[in-house]
């Protein structure tokens, strides 16, 4: 009966909608209809309840569409040919946001936070499972702890085995395989990459669950025993996904100075997106730190091998005939973000050419198996990886009049503000409400920036030879002794921003003389606004590529351990941890023997017994010193890998606070000071070192 009623409540509302979407205002008139709409939105703000929100996404929604229709209606006047593209080019890069918009509204607005399925007390009854770690290029050091963390996942020993997918055939690691006690699977040729090594060694394993790591991945001690009970719960259960947290800082949180204190790019998605997808059984799978049921992969004939991006066709085929995922948001695995900005680039073009490939040769809109809401949320994933084309558009606009005077949107500025002013407000407040925590507002458009001019090559190509392309493996790993700003990466977006910083000089100078030209200020005044946040925010996507010193190989958590120092005199010392990694700790000193004893060893005393591990005095203060390990045998490692990186909350971490839209585009702003300031400061310092090393010479 509440359906019905609702149902009807919508069909007496349509009329509504559009009355409020097609009425034409003047400026004056439609000024006060956008202040209304954000005074109703700032009151309805007050209340937290998630029934608000979805009045909210309608009112936001409304004012979007009307937006829409202004433009499509009053705003397609054009006088020339080069006006019409241009002008037609904008208008298209505008309804794919506005798609866009409605398609993230759909996904993010009732999220399903699910909890974990404990599985039965009866350890007989808990299914079988193969860990899959596959690996192809990447160096030992990468996946050493990946093993040893499988090894210390808490699950029946004869129920789970590992397996280490070696499409590299390397000598070292079949040798250190063995040593550690895990299989060892390689094959003749490396066809289909990742998901042809996934599917080789499906045929020589027989778990009834499959556990895919990526080769940097560690898990939890907890990962199979948070993730397995649903299979037992529902048999037509196929996947149960967790987030991909990274314990490395991306290229933008190191190399941004305020790049700390944002949520990581991949927050978004892996929270409020995947929430959402999985309301309506769309949970797509990443590749990694997920579990799959072998019965659901073999009805498809395994890991899909036709796109780079396996992993997110692979869900498709399996939801199309009628298998359901789940994503739980509880990080239980910890890897490797991509080290430069040159790698980042190269990873997410291979995703925006897999969602492309998807598009093409797998469209979930066509086809049979998958409920409406099921194909917008993969249509929604694929369109956003066509956003290099709308997003070049919206940054050089405004060059276009600047530049050109050529009107690509005949309307007064007056008017056009009008009607843009409510649409683009209450989709940022709202944005900012329903994902706050995950995604500061305006960040979107810098992540984006990075990418565009990168993107609209191999998604066009892809677009039109689907076929082509092959599967890129992401360097992980690195270190960086020497910062360097990498001019490669961001060519297209200096020579943008420069001349976005001619055209708003130019426009200003014809502002000043209008009466010369005899040209409106109010429409050169919008164009220099819209050229000046267009330059903002491109000179801040530009700061990213200001890559900064990464010398650190391990990951430092802050935990207190009881410890022994022994040192060469034979007497020990009762200390804790200040912080503590796989290559060292940072240890309270207990008194002042270190000066004149030599430190041997540290005993860390835990729960489930003490670890003896070599070390090397690098530092000391009046408060701590700081210890390197020596060479840990395997055994002991592993016991190291359980109380670093496998503890069950060791990637618990307190969520980030409510984005402040106001507040956020400051950090923008100041990523920009700190481009011009941090490159004069180096470059200041180089010069005073440089005169230095001629004045010693001199000498």
């Amino acid at each position: 009966m509440k359906k019905f009623l609702f149902i009807l409540l919508a069909l007496a509302m349509i009329p509504v909608a559009l009355l409020i979407i097609i009425t034409p205002m003047d400026s004056q008139k439609q000024y006060i209809f956008g202040f209304i709409s954000i005074g109703l939105l700032f009151l309805m703000g007050f209340s937290k309840r998630r029934s608000i929100s979805v009045i909210m996404v309608v009112m936001s929604l409304l004012m979007s569409t009307r937006y829409m229709y202004f433009r499509l209606t009053q705003t397609l006047h054009f006088n020339s040919e080069i006006e019409t593209i241009l002008g037609m080019g904008l208008f298209l890069a505008e309804v794919y946001v506005w798609v866009l918009l409605l398609l993230n509204y759909l996904q993010t607005i009732w999220p399903l936070k699910r909890e974990i399925v404990p599985l039965p007390d009866d350890m007989s009854k808990w299914p079988t499972v193969d860990v899959y770690i596959p690996t192809y290029n990447e160096s030992l050091d990468v996946v050493r702890d990946t093993v040893l963390a499988a090894q210390c996942i808490d699950y029946p020993r004869d129920k789970m085995k590992i397996y280490l997918l070696d499409d590299g055939k390397r000598r070292e690691f079949a040798v250190f395989a063995a040593d550690v006690g895990v299989g060892y699977i390689t094959r003749n040729d490396n066809s289909h990459a990742k998901a042809g090594n996934l599917n080789h060694a499906m045929k020589l394993t027989q778990g009834e669950l499959i556990t895919v790591f990526d080769c940097d991945h560690v898990a939890t001690r907890i990962f199979l025993q948070a993730t397995v009970g649903g299979f037992l719960k529902d048999p037509k259960l196929a996947l149960v996904q967790t987030p991909h947290y990274f314990y490395s800082p991306d290229p933008f949180e190191r190399n941004l100075s305020v790049g700390r204190n944002i949520p990581n790019e991949g927050t978004l998605f892996y929270g409020p997106i995947q929430q959402g997808n999985d309301n309506w059984n769309a949970t797509f799978f990443c590749g990694s730190c997920a579990v799959i049921r072998r019965s659901a992969l073999e009805e498809i004939g395994g890991f899909a091998v036709e796109t780079v991006t396996e992993d997110a066709h692979t869900a498709l085929k399996m939801q199309r005939l009628g298998w359901k995922s789940a994503f739980l948001d509880i990080p239980l695995a910890a890897g490797l973000a991509t080290e430069r900005l040159v790698l980042h680039v190269i990873q997410r073009t291979r995703w925006a050419r897999g969602m492309t490939q998807i598009f093409r040769l797998d469209n979930p809109l066509l086809g049979r198996g998958l409920t409406i809401q099921q194909r917008l949320c993969y249509l929604s994933a694929m369109l956003y990886y066509q956003f290099a084309l709308p997003r070049i558009a919206f940054l050089t606009a405004p060059l276009a009049y600047l530049l050109f005077n050529l009107n690509i949107i005949h309307s007064s500025a007056g008017l056009v503000f009008a009607y843009a002013l409510p649409h683009l407000f209450l989709a940022i407040y709202l944005n900012s409400r329903m994902n706050g925590r995950y995604r500061y507002s305006f960040w979107g458009e810098i992540y984006d920036l990075v990418l565009a001019f990168h993107l609209v090559l191999p998604t066009a190509v892809t677009m039109i030879f689907p076929k082509r392309g092959k599967f890129n493996v992401t360097d992980k790993g690195a270190l960086l002794n020497v910062g360097y700003f990498d001019f490669r990466v961001v060519r297209p977006h200096l020579v943008i921003a420069i001349l976005l910083a001619i055209g708003v000089i130019a426009g200003i100078v014809r502002a000043c003389a209008h009466d010369y030209y005899g040209v409106d200020p109010s429409v050169i005044a919008l164009n220099v606004g819209w050229g000046l946040y267009s330059l903002i925010f491109l000179l801040a996507a530009i700061a990213v590529a200001r890559e900064t010193r990464q010398t650190r190989k391990t990951i430092r958590i802050d935990v207190k351990i009881p410890v022994l120092i022994h040192y060469a005199s034979g007497i020990s010392s009762r200390s804790q941890t200040a912080d503590l990694s796989m290559g060292g700790c940072r240890i309270e000193l207990p008194d002042d023997r270190h000066l004149t004893d030599e430190i041997e060893e540290v005993e860390l005393l835990l729960q489930s017994g003490a670890i003896s591990i070599p070390v090397k005095v690098v530092a000391t203060d009046e408060e701590y010193i700081r210890l390197m390990f020596e060479d840990i045998p395997l055994a002991r490692r592993r016991e190291l890998v359980r109380v670093v990186l496998a503890r069950a909350d060791a990637w618990i971490q307190p969520p980030k606070p409510q984005d402040n839209p106001f507040r956020s585009l400051l950090t923008i702003v100041r990523c920009v000071f700190d481009l011009f300031w941090l490159t004069w400061k180096t470059r200041r310092e180089n010069r005073r070192a440089q005169a230095q090393v001629q004045e010693d010479g001199n000498v």
